[in-house]
């Protein structure tokens, strides 16, 4: 499979993303992958070479600038406080990673959608909300809050999809609602999936050595059951 580095700039920042794509004729849907707190790391890598499997051109987007992977959660979230503080600056990430996918010739730049996992899948819909020609969004275990919810959300030009755990501490049903008014004053084409018995990082694999099992963990049936839904929103949306 090519595989290839793409250097950019976001945010005063250069980045250091990973392109992967199988070689066919003419152009093809493109898809950013945004990955977890930590930054690049092999479970965002891992979820772009699936997607390249199935046909796309996936880039695996760097997060922290210069590749920065952290393992430490403390310091990942510091990391964040900035973004949070500025959705601007989450949203100039993603949109350095749109411009660098949509300038690929391999690239339909009619047909990108996005996906992204905790904070990553909070930098897809911050994309979105920025009006960026995107089709699609799926978000799994993903932050649902924004600065201004009753009016960025008119721009979400593309169809979004969240997979949350019914039982995830980070993501509690007081933001679940608050998602849901903001989406349906917006008018915005969106679902909610909730999972039973299911908390934070549920396609995390590496979840168990957080030692945090009542809000970090695995569960093979939430993440199948999540990349199924996924499938369906891109057949629905980019083919």
């Amino acid at each position: 499979m090519p595989t290839e580095t793409l250097t950019y700039q976001a945010d005063g920042l250069t980045m250091h993303s990973q392109l992967f794509f199988e070689p066919a004729d003419g152009p093809r849907p493109g898809v950013l992958v945004f990955p977890e707190a930590f930054g690049l790391s092999e479970h965002a890598i891992g979820r772009a070479k699936r997607l390249a499997e199935m046909g796309y051109v996936a880039l695996a987007c760097d997060l922290h600038g210069d590749g920065c992977l952290v393992d430490d959660l403390q310091e990942a979230l510091g990391l964040l406080k900035p973004l949070y503080a500025d959705p601007s600056k989450t949203r100039a990430r993603a949109a350095g990673g749109l411009q660098a996918l949509v300038q690929r010739a391999e690239v339909d730049p009619a047909k990108v959608a996005a996906i992204g996992f905790c904070f990553g899948g909070t930098m897809g819909l911050e994309l979105a909300r920025s009006g960026a020609d995107i089709k699609a969004v799926a978000g799994f275990h993903s932050g649902l809050g924004t600065a201004a919810p009753k009016t960025d959300a008119k721009a979400i030009r593309g169809r979004i999809l969240v997979c949350i755990g019914a039982d995830d501490p980070m993501i509690p049903p007081e933001q679940r609602a608050a998602f849901e008014t903001e989406m349906r004053e917006a008018g915005v084409d969106w679902q909610m999936h909730l999972y039973g018995n299911t908390v934070h990082s549920f396609t995390s694999q590496g979840a168990a050595k957080r030692n945090m099992p009542d809000a970090i963990r695995y569960s093979a049936e939430a993440d199948a059951r999540s990349w199924a839904a996924m499938q369906t929103l891109f057949g629905e949306t980019i083919g």
